[in-house]
């Protein structure tokens, strides 16, 4: 019984070294008795998370058996591993990787265990899918029928609410398909092509304002707006204008709370100061006023740069004079700033990022042309430069004549820049001041690389309706 009571001891202080240090106890010389216990030897430590071991249970054996078992062990075999010993895997190519798998397939490690997630809280679920990235969505409707009714759930819309907005997308519309949309995601650096039904065919409509996940649509000839949300398809077509106005007009978009719940608001002004304003929640148009006598009629609206929305307010560009135009859509307010704007610019357009005032524009002298970044001082009403697109990039614009469309005005610009030589993409983040090159729009089972011809970008929001 000695003997047991020192093999016991023994085995716990070889179990306390392994639970310690994660890897098996210094070799033992060969005239140890318990050298057998070291049943593989490595070279290197590096492999020490191999090492399996094991000890028989010993409270019911004598201390003879327990000798015979040692002795026999590396013929018998009675050790029986955890884990047999297997060399580390050698590392592959990606093609051997992924020979013989499936598109789809799912690796065994990751296959869901349905003992476990069939208990999860039926609460939870909203709250997790809510979290998911947005792209995920064009394939969690397709799981069960409860799923899809998530866009119609009021609480499904409260956790979508509660989380923080991330990047916006941007809903473009191309030269060589003009009725034909293609969204763009920053996160994931991939095109979307949603095909847009409801709208009448062989008509263009062109993305003008956005705002809380939708989309505003104007058609060419300014006969109609469109509202929808690109992701969910809902869709609305507005009723028609009392102001029958066919010259050009400046559109924009606010919200009457935090969600598109509680409605929106649609501005559409023209040069002559005419303009109207759409309630969703009426469901009509309605005539607030007229423009005050002291703002300078024509307006020379810029409509190459989209309006800006911060709070309640709207803000049009013009350029004659030089300034911004803003109408505030809870008091029904015209104000007008003139604002000289930065010499030799020119395709100059507004932006926004967290209730500051943006200026996007190429600054063209002699044969060199630079995509630069302003901001507007509250203070003095004049614009400060605060960032430019990197050198080596402006390079490549020396001695042409380029053209700029900014398609994204919410934190996170896009910008298309053109000439006969090129057609680029570049997103500028405002607050991590990064540039980044956007891959080419290619339409799915095509191939030529697409011109954007126009666009706009939304906060993209599955429980927005329009």
């Amino acid at each position: 019984m000695e003997g047991l009571a020192m093999l016991r001891q023994l085995i716990g202080q070889l179990q306390d070294l392994l639970h310690l240090y994660g890897s098996p106890p210094p070799p033992l010389p060969p005239s140890s008795p318990f050298h057998l216990l070291h049943l593989h030897q490595l070279p290197h430590p590096f492999y020490d998370h191999h090492r399996r071991w094991c000890f028989p249970n010993i409270n019911e054996t004598s201390a003879e058996d327990y000798y015979s078992l040692v002795m026999a062990a590396g013929k018998s075999g009675n050790f029986k591993m955890l884990e047999p010993f297997k060399p580390p895997p050698s590392k592959r190519s990606r093609k051997e990787r992924n020979r013989g798998k499936l598109p789809g397939s799912t690796p065994a490690s990751e296959v869901m265990d349905q003992e476990i997630w069939k208990e999860f809280p039926e609460d939870l679920f909203e709250a997790v899918i809510a979290r998911l990235p947005i792209a995920t969505f064009f394939r969690f409707r397709s799981v069960c029928c409860k799923w899809n009714s998530l866009l119609e759930s009021q609480s499904f819309s409260h956790h979508c609410a509660e989380i923080p907005q991330a990047n916006p997308w941007f809903y473009t519309i191309t030269h060589e398909n003009m009725n034909v949309g293609a969204m763009y995601d920053p996160s994931t650096k991939k095109w979307h092509h949603p095909t847009i039904s409801f709208l009448p065919a062989k008509m263009i409509a062109l993305p003008v304002a956005s705002v809380g996940g939708l989309v505003c649509f104007l058609d060419i000839g300014h006969r109609n707006f469109y509202v929808c949300n690109p992701l969910t398809q809902s869709f609305k077509e507005l009723p028609a204008r009392s102001v029958k106005v066919w010259s050009r007009v400046a559109v924009g978009m606010t919200l009457n709370g935090n969600s598109t719940n509680e409605g929106y608001k649609i501005l559409w002004v023209g040069c002559d100061g005419e303009y109207e304003v759409y309630d969703s929640v009426k469901n009509s148009w309605s005539r607030p006023g007229s423009m005050p006598s002291n703002i300078k009629l024509p307006l020379s609206l810029n409509f190459r740069s989209q309006a800006i929305s911060i709070d309640s307010t709207l803000y049009f560009m013009q350029s004659d004079p030089e300034g911004i135009v803003s109408y505030n859509m809870v008091s029904g307010v015209w104000k007008q700033f003139i604002i000289p704007a930065p010499i030799h610019l020119s395709d100059h357009t507004l932006a926004e990022c967290e209730g500051r005032i943006m200026l996007v524009g190429l600054l063209t002298k002699n044969a060199a042309t630079c995509v630069c970044i302003w901001e507007l001082q509250k203070m003095t009403l004049l614009w400060k430069e605060v960032d430019r697109m990197p050198n080596i990039w402006c390079l490549e614009f020396y001695g042409k004549h380029v053209r700029m469309s900014c398609l994204g005005n919410k934190g996170l610009f896009m910008l298309s820049l053109r000439s006969r030589q090129m057609n680029r993409l570049v997103t500028y983040n405002v607050m991590s001041r990064e540039w980044m090159k956007v891959p080419g729009c290619v339409l799915p089972r095509g191939r030529k690389r697409q011109w954007i011809a126009c666009g706009t970008a939304f906060h993209p929001c599955l429980t927005a309706t329009a």
